[in-house]
């Protein structure tokens, strides 16, 4: 898919909710205070039509962080792989390009989210952690004139700067950028996952943040995939720490 048309495609799912599957999914809007501020954080509830929730364990274990994760896909293909029957593999909150916040199931709940060979343990650092993934393709190989995708399809051209970053990292010398409105919903998001579970609003070193760290398990506070496992690549260096680190510590 091409940049320029996620916003249609997102438009889409919010106006049908029907994911790349064709499975229907009802959505409702749903507010919640942000513990400490003194406003709200709005989210859409996105529930499969049919009622299933395979996809996640009805268990309450103790969170003492969180893990961002991008998607390396697309909206509705991101909420069909988070809502695969009996598949276990999701988290609570998708951020869409447009800033959406859709919420697949209760956060205090779990489902793994790290993957085989995660430090710490799949299982365990999945169940306490709050999973948050960002609808993003990922890494980018240029081909000519084009950003192409880790499926071979095209995603920019090259003069089309808004959409990608160069930014040497894990094999890839390309990575899509985040939008303004993807910042703005993962700050108030970290905020309230935060306030809501007591977890601290520390970060790790910048000399730490896009590796693996052996000893993460140990490490209360905001990470990102990459530092539970070696061969992953998100959340990414076109990622803004600091934009995000000053949102969510202010």
């Amino acid at each position: 898919m091409l940049a320029k048309d996620i916003a249609a495609h997102e438009q889409d799912f919010r106006n049908h909710g029907v994911d790349s599957n064709g499975v229907k999914h009802n959505l409702s809007q749903l507010s919640a205070p942000i513990k400490g501020d003194n406003r709200n954080l709005t989210v859409t509830r996105c529930v499969v039509a049919s009622g299933d929730s395979s996809f996640y364990y009805n268990e309450s274990p103790l969170k003492d962080r969180v893990v961002l994760h991008f998607t390396a896909g697309y909206l509705k293909g991101d909420i069909a792989n988070l809502t695969k029957k009996d598949y276990h593999v999701s988290v609570p909150f998708v951020v869409a390009r447009d800033g959406a916040i859709y919420n697949l199931w209760g956060s205090g709940y779990w489902s793994y989210h790290l993957g085989p060979g995660a430090i710490g343990g799949n299982t365990e650092m999945s169940k306490r952690s709050v999973g948050i993934e960002i609808s993003n393709i990922g890494p980018l190989t240029r081909k000519g004139n084009h950003l192409v995708t880790i499926y071979d399809s095209i995603y920019c051209d090259a003069n089309e700067t808004q959409y990608y970053q160069k930014s040497n990292y894990r094999g890839y010398e390309y990575y899509a950028t985040f939008t303004e409105a993807q910042y703005k919903s993962v700050i108030d998001l970290l905020r309230y996952a935060t306030g809501k579970f007591n977890i601290p609003r520390q970060f790790l070193p910048k000399d730490k943040r896009f590796e693996l760290q052996q000893d993460i398990a140990k490490f209360h506070g905001i990470t990102s995939h990459v530092n539970f496992r070696k061969d992953k690549y998100d959340i990414g260096p076109a990622f803004d720490w600091d934009r995000v680190i000053a949102g969510a510590t202010k």
